[in-house]
């Protein structure tokens, strides 16, 4: 998504250093944009699926140019929400869609700079999926897998394996239509349109 006039800032599960890098690459922007891949809340979703929230002129015009982007809430939290039944709490109370745990930093970010800020996200892992042990071991802080802590995991429970490679291949499935929308949308003449329309 790199590219003239944008700033691109990987997360990973240290939301203090995202958050930080994110505050020093602001200077003279104009919107923020967080994407990514998030968990289904909603039943309806599947991997794959494409969820946008934020303002309302970037989701406006995201939308015209993915057609097949769903419009809705999507909360961030700062650890993952890996069970069926703690994904169906966090829609009960929230009424979101989604769940991720990056878009939060940089929409507090953008808030605290007065931007308007979008974000973008494929779905990776539908609301009926838990998301295994072994998936969870694996998420390292600089945004990495931790191949070893995947592997311990799977020792210690070999039963796991079949529920983390449904969880690789839907992950494979959010990552490449994320790389799609990216391909379609050329992101800064999407959101610069946005902004210029206002």
């Amino acid at each position: 998504m790199a590219g003239p006039g944008v700033a691109v800032i990987a997360g990973g599960g240290d939301l203090a250093r995202l958050e930080r890098d994110i505050e020093a690459a602001v200077g003279n922007a104009r919107a923020i944009l967080s994407s990514g891949l998030a968990g289904a809340l909603d039943p309806a979703l599947r991997a794959g699926d494409i969820v946008v929230d934020g303002d309302e002129r970037l989701v406006s015009a995201l939308r015209g140019a993915l057609p097949g982007a769903v419009a809705g809430r999507v909360v961030g939290t700062d650890s993952p929400v890996a069970s069926v039944a703690a994904k169906a709490a966090l829609r009960q109370r929230t009424g979101a869609i989604a769940v991720e745990m990056e878009g939060h930093v940089a929409a507090r970010v953008a808030a605290r700079h007065g931007l308007p800020f979008a974000t973008l996200r494929a779905v990776s892992d539908a609301a009926d999926h838990a998301l295994p042990p072994a998936a969870l071991a694996g998420m390292a802080p600089d945004g990495r897998m931790a191949i070893g802590a995947v592997l311990a995991s799977l020792v210690r429970r070999p039963g796991q394996l079949p529920a983390l490679i449904r969880t690789g291949r839907e992950a494979e499935r959010g990552f490449r239509a994320l790389f799609r929308c990216y391909r379609v949308l050329g992101v800064m003449d999407v959101v610069e349109h946005a902004l210029d329309m206002a």
